[in-house]
């Protein structure tokens, strides 16, 4: 019977190896990450490494697909010597790719606290906006570890298959071909299972994790090459139908917004974004007389300060559109680079642009970066600023782009030289790493234990030679300036690494000698700028947004964002894990700040009227994209 099954023998020993590689990767990426896994016990780590298999066996399948078909194929010729040096390499190239996807979120997953999905490619593709390019050399230095456990881990897919590399020499009689025939149509007939994870009716995803963990443990029980694999054909949404009454739909939550009659005041507006600037670093945020962020503690001391506000994703290409545009990514691909970015939408940009308003989007980046210019183009912007634009190259970070000091200082000179009332959007860069300072600032500001609290502190003080410019422009009394961070950076505390606190932000509104002073508890987000600008000025239009103004004291008010395909609903003082098809974990983060008890069956009324707005405003989202009626 050997003659028969030792092809068979040899691929088993080759796929039971390499599933054993990538539990040594899930172990290295839990080593990397566990302060970001705190409460995970040495059986509950036991426990996902097991199951996690499910996840493995699914990926190494489908990313061996073609080697699978090819190497067991019943004809001779299989056993010829060019045919199986072929499917060496084929073998050999596929797995380090997998592995070296696995690697890179031993490092990249600090900074989006997910696994990667196939988005990724979008935000260092080719173009004028090639990222990729530009910054490999220091992500090479920074996180040369990476590169080297790679290099190993493709030495070891190599020598699976060269440890088990023996001719076959089988001898092709009716018997033989038959057998092999049979072999073939039995083993195609598990691989189909094994990708599909099991018999249910759909093939598994990371919504399946769930099964298995919390949300907070989801990163370590699957793996990347999955989540990059299974998000590749992610084209559109499929959109749910909780409610088929669109009445009643309408009812619990609408994203059109009425005009006000209030009297129309065109005061300036100007959106700062400011990169991975986390509520984490700012002092008064925090209870702390001193942080690393002293000029915005004292502006908040003038401004109406949200103190409970959160971001709509973990990236700059998710926060943009959400903070100009009150459009969110609630779904697996970032609004811009989904098959719904040509929409007709709002913005700022284009809303205040019909009652005469000039407007400008301003990123020392380089030109193309992420999308930027592309979509503040098709937002309404008149006029896009970048490093192009700056042209001197003496102030280039050698990474991202111009420094933030001497970026906002032309960005105050550019907008003073512009007809008021204008919108203006300035979109900082230096807080990105690899959190470099100008060098003549190496001593000036506070290191903290955190790699990028010295560039956070840098950015806060470029922030603050912008204000002492602006205060000397005709336009700045008459400005209202928004301020947020664009997304969370990185975190080691406890609190800032769980659910609520990794998306928690500053969201500060400013108007020079007005009354606008006071820190407000609002739950509130990045769609919630938009309508609360508009808001405050007495828009006289009607226009669509999906957040709502923090200003408007008879409204619901909730955060929404989604992780490893699970919605966190904040409404209140609770946090709901929502998977799209049921409630999973309902907290009271005021009173349990680390989210370790589960209220989800002791407050079932709660969570079930969570659940019902949630389910409302996904339906409205998706219904919103697909049917393109967004203004």
């Amino acid at each position: 019977m050997d003659k028969y099954l030792k092809p068979v023998t040899i691929l088993t020993k080759r796929l039971a190896l390499l599933l054993l590689l990538y539990s040594v990767c899930r172990i290295l990426f839990f080593w990397f990450n566990h302060t970001f896994f705190s409460g995970l016990s040495i059986g509950g780590f036991l426990l996902l490494l097991f199951n996690g298999i499910r996840f493995d066996v699914s990926v190494v399948i489908l990313s061996n697909s073609i080697f699978l078909l090819l190497v067991l194929l019943p004809f001779p010729f299989r056993e010829n010597r060019i045919y199986q040096s072929f499917l060496k390499w084929l073998f050999i190239m596929v797995n380090s790719i997998a592995m070296l996807a696995n690697s890179v979120d031993f490092a990249y997953f600090k900074f989006t606290m997910k696994r990667t999905t196939s988005d990724v490619f979008n935000f260092f593709g080719g173009g004028k906006g090639n990222d990729l390019g530009r910054l490999l050399p220091t992500f090479l230095k920074d996180y040369w570890y990476v590169f080297l456990l790679w290099a190993l881990f493709s030495w070891a897919v190599y020598l699976i298959y060269k440890k088990t590399e023996k001719p076959l020499k089988l001898i092709w009689d009716g018997k033989q071909y038959l057998f092999q025939f049979l072999i073939y149509c039995f083993c195609i007939g598990v691989f189909i299972i094994g990708y599909r994870g099991g018999w249910q009716l759909k093939p598994i995803t990371t919504v399946n994790a769930v099964e298995y963990t919390t949300v907070k443990y989801i990163p370590v029980l699957v793996n990347t090459p999955f989540t990059i694999l299974k998000t590749l054909d992610v084209e559109g949404i499929e959109p749910k139908k909780y409610f088929s009454n669109e009445t009643e739909l309408a009812a619990i939550y609408s994203p059109y917004h009425k005009s006000k009659k209030e009297g129309f005041k065109k005061l300036n507006v100007f959106v700062i974004s400011l990169e991975s600037f986390s509520k984490e670093y700012i002092g008064k945020l925090n209870g702390r007389k001193t942080g690393y962020t002293p000029f915005l503690d004292s502006l908040m001391q003038e401004s109406f300060t949200c103190t409970n506000a959160f971001s709509d994703g973990k990236k700059s290409i998710e926060g943009i559109p959400a903070i100009v545009a009150s459009i969110p990514t609630w779904s697996n691909e970032p609004y811009i680079f989904s098959q719904y970015g040509s929409n007709q939408i709002n913005s700022l940009a284009s809303l205040l642009k019909k009652h005469g308003y000039y407007s400008a989007f301003f990123h020392g980046g380089d030109n193309g970066t992420m999308g930027f210019d592309v979509f503040a183009s098709f937002a309404g912007y008149d006029n896009y600023y970048g490093r192009k634009e700056y042209n001197d190259e003496k102030d280039y970070d050698g990474n991202w782009g111009i420094w933030d000091e001497e970026f906002m200082q032309y960005t105050a000179n550019t907008i003073n030289t512009k007809q008021q009332p204008f919108f203006a959007t300035l979109f900082t860069l230096t807080s990105h790493h690899p959190y470099a300072v100008p060098e003549r600032y190496a001593n000036k500001f506070k290191a903290g234990h955190l790699e990028i609290e010295k560039s956070i502190s840098y950015t806060d003080y470029a922030l603050r030679r912008f204000f002492e410019t602006a205060k000397k422009m005709p336009w700045y009394k008459n400005t209202l300036f928004v301020l947020s961070a664009d997304h969370t950076g990185i975190t080691d505390d406890a609190y800032y690494i769980n659910r609520i606190g990794n998306y928690s932000i500053p969201i500060i509104y400013y108007l020079p000698n007005s009354d606008l002073k006071k820190f407000d508890s609002t739950t509130t987000q990045h769609i919630d700028i938009m309508p609360s600008v508009l808001d405050y000025l007495n828009y006289p239009d009607n226009y669509f947004a999906f957040g709502t103004s923090v200003f408007d004291t008879t409204a619901e008010h909730f955060a929404l964002n989604i992780n490893n395909d699970v919605f966190q609903f904040i409404q209140n003082k609770y946090t709901l894990q929502f998977d799209g098809e049921k409630s999973n974990e309902l907290c009271n983060y005021y009173t349990d700040s680390l989210l370790k008890e589960n209220l989800i069956l002791k407050k079932q009324e709660i969570a079930r009227g969570m659940e019902k707005k949630a389910k409302a405003i996904i339906q409205t989202y998706q219904q919103s994209l697909i049917n393109n009626k967004m203004k």
